[in-house]
């Protein structure tokens, strides 16, 4: 397995098995050159969000960096304020106009049940995923998915969608593995994609974390990174330095021991807190 290594999603569209995080990332030079770092260290796979508000940002890397259009994977997200239909087809070529782009790879609805639509979250899910089933059709994304999903609302969309979710991107790392929702993602053909895979920098210098790390010679993230895609997952690392971005994609020489595995999905339970229930967050 290598950077540009693969999961296939059920509509054969191909993803790398590992993408570059932008979330706080701040708009400007900060995420310019981080996303240009991480094309310049081999990753073909980038992870936005309108909500990110550094969709520009990340566009004129991607156009600076010389690398083929066909050889990305671009993701961006729909945020909160532009469920339902009209909003969305809106949203969407708005964040297709910052980023530069003709299309985007993927794009996901971020969150299931806004503060805003909380009395009517799931017509507006519909809503919204009816126009991105509409983009697809037309090439203006390549595969459509969702994030911070849990089966209740997978369970509400599948009940109009002409297309399954493809992607359901989760708060998954060590702190927590939300079993049941992967369970659900597995059972429906839906990939899993890891966000906040350090559990927001949280797990970094956790001295039981490290000590495995150490058994391995490998850093924390390494070690965190190669755990995920031992499960099968897709992780999304995050990063503005240089030097890490670089070391993340050093992940590819070395597995973890089964008892190490099993360690790493018991022993650390909560460290980094747990996933928001989207039913109930402020936002």
């Amino acid at each position: 397995m290598s950077l540009t290594d693969t999961y296939q999603l059920a509509n054969g569209t191909k993803i790398p098995v590992i993408g570059f995080g932008t979330w706080q990332s701040a708009d400007g030079d900060e995420a310019y050159h981080a996303v240009l770092d991480a094309l310049k260290a081999g990753y073909r796979h980038i992870d936005t969000a309108a909500a990110y508000g550094n969709e520009d940002s990340v566009g004129k890397a991607i156009k600076d960096s010389g690398v083929d259009r066909d050889e990305l994977f671009v993701t961006t997200k729909l945020w909160n304020a532009d469920h339902g239909y009209d909003a969305t087809k809106k949203a969407l070529e708005t964040s297709l106009a910052k980023l530069g782009l003709d299309y985007v790879n993927l794009y996901l609805i971020h969150w299931a049940n806004p503060v805003a639509f909380r009395g009517n979250w799931e017509e507006m899910n519909a809503g919204s995923w009816r126009a991105m089933e509409e983009a697809y059709d037309a090439g203006k994304t390549k595969a459509i998915g969702v994030s911070n999903f849990r089966p209740k609302h997978l369970d509400a969309l599948l009940k109009t969608a002409k297309v399954t979710p493809m992607v359901n991107q989760l708060f998954i790392n060590p702190s927590d593995l939300e079993p049941e929702v992967v369970a659900y993602n597995d059972a429906h053909h839906i990939l899993t994609e890891a966000y906040s895979p350090f559990g927001t920098g949280k797990l970094v210098k956790n001295k039981g974390i490290t000590a495995i790390a150490e058994k391995y010679g490998k850093s924390v993230p390494q070690l965190i990174l190669r755990w995920q895609l031992q499960h099968g997952f897709l992780p999304l690392p995050k990063s503005v330095h240089t030097q890490y971005i670089q070391a993340n994609t050093e992940i590819f020489d070395f597995n973890l021991a089964h008892t190490d595995m099993t360690q790493l999905d018991e022993a650390f339970k909560g460290v980094a807190g747990y996933a928001q229930d989207p039913d109930t967050a402020r936002f």
